[in-house]
Parts: C-alpha cells; sequence; structure tokens
C-alpha cells in the first residue's frame, strides 16, 4: 500500500474526552503498563491473553454492529463463518 491509500484507510482510534488515539497506542501503553506492574514476576502466554483482551471486543461489537447475523459479521471480519463460531463459543460469546 503506497502513503496516498494509507492516509485513506479509516484507522481505529480510541475515543478519549480530550483527544483520539489510535488503537495502536493504546495497546502499547496497556503493554508497557503492564511489564512496569510485573514486578520481575514470571509471565507465561502473553499472546494467548493479549489476543483474547483484542478479540472479545472486536467480536462482541462487530456482532452489535451486523445485529447479531453471523453472516454479515464473519464477511466484516474476514473470516468463514465456521471460525467466527468457534471463536464466539470460545470466548463463551455464543
Amino acid at each position: 500500500m503506497n502513503t496516498a491509500e494509507a492516509r485513506k484507510q479509516p484507522h481505529l482510534t480510541i475515543a478519549r474526552s480530550e483527544t483520539h488515539d489510535t488503537l495502536r497506542n493504546c495497546v502499547r501503553r496497556s503493554l508497557n503498563d503492564y511489564f512496569n506492574q510485573l514486578d520481575g514476576e514470571p509471565v507465561s502466554e502473553l499472546y494467548q491473553m493479549v489476543l483474547a483482551e483484542m478479540e472479545i471486543p472486536l467480536l462482541e461489537k462487530v456482532l452489535e454492529y451486523t445485529r447479531g447475523n453471523q453472516t454479515k459479521a464473519a464477511e466484516l471480519l474476514g473470516l468463514n463463518r465456521g471460525t467466527l463460531r468457534k471463536k464466539l463459543k470460545q470466548y463463551g460469546l455464543l
């Protein structure tokens, strides 16, 4: 994707009372906070934890946007419907 195309793409932002921030920056700050709070404690399965923290609200909001239509939700997410249903079951959303 060239620079002009990148500027045209919508950016995910997090609404804050005084400003808008990118989703990427919010994740980066959250991970910084997480690592700062560890105080030397061992960590495992961080990747799965972060994915779950991102996927659950993503799935919830997409289903809300599609009014519960799983076929439309799967299409919007770029997943097949079976994969979407598997993820919904995995997170107790079905």
